[in-house]
């Protein structure tokens, strides 16, 4: 068996964010918590994911802060999976996909789903990063200061 190579104590934001996430599952169960997929069921019918990946991915999802397992809503024995603060926090790594993916994925005319404004039924503007000034800024703009170990 291979040994899944860990990077929770890496100096780069990004490995660990990767090593939390885990896999594409994991963004695709994030994506329909986001859309309101809430208990098992769903998020496999949605899925079409065998049950013992969905289990091991909601396992470390929850595990990792991102979701939390409550009560059914419906007072039922089920379970349901809801994101935490930090899951919500996610909100923008799921709306870079979806634009980069509308970007590169799908020709002009091709039908596909679309986020909304709820309140105004408008498609969201596509997403800028942005200096501490307000100035937009692209690779080139930018540079990686590595940190000194202690």
């Amino acid at each position: 068996m291979v040994t899944r190579t860990r990077f929770d104590d890496s100096e780069c934001p990004v490995a660990r964010s990767v090593d939390a996430i885990g896999d594409w599952w994991s963004l695709l169960i994030v994506r329909d918590a986001f859309d309101g997929s809430r208990r098992f069921g769903e998020f496999q019918r949605s899925l079409g994911v065998a049950k013992n990946i969905l289990t091991a991915r909601l396992r470390t999802l929850v595990a990792g802060g991102v979701l939390e397992s409550v009560p059914a809503s419906d007072g039922s024995a089920y379970r349901e999976y809801v994101l935490t603060p930090k899951g919500k926090a996610l909100f923008p790594v799921i709306v870079a996909l979806r634009q980069w993916g509308e970007q590169h994925f799908f020709a002009p005319d091709e039908p596909h789903s679309e986020l909304v404004d709820r309140r105004e039924g408008h498609r969201l503007r596509a997403l800028e990063v942005l200096s501490a000034d307000g100035r937009r800024l692209d690779p080139d703009d930018t540079t990686v200061h590595k940190v000194s170990p202690q």
